[in-house]
């Protein structure tokens, strides 16, 4: 499956719930994600981290649907050739 299709399976599975819930709230369940999945790391757990950042991009994904955001596309006018600010493939900006 590609980002696109995973998006629509979302979709197709959550979007009905994830819109009563509303973008506030579901962005609040994916920002909890972030937590689960720093706690999953930091115990050492991969099985765990495995599921937990599936978790974070499911609910990544829900809140894109919500918002209107095609995800694939978001990401490849931003990431799609390379750096975007160095502009290279492999990025030569320095260190963040």
């Amino acid at each position: 499956m590609d980002l696109r299709d995973l998006q629509k399976l979302m979709a197709e599975t959550y979007l009905e719930r994830d819109l009563k819930r509303g973008a506030e709230k579901t962005l609040l369940w994916m920002i909890s994600e972030v937590g689960e999945v720093a706690d999953a790391f930091i115990k050492g757990d991969l099985e765990l981290l495995k599921s937990e950042v599936a978790d974070l991009l499911a609910w990544l994904l829900s809140f894109c649907n919500v918002v209107g955001i095609e995800l694939e596309d978001a990401f490849t006018a931003k990431y799609g050739n390379g750096c975007p600010q160095c502009k290279m493939k492999k990025c030569v900006c320095s260190f963040r």
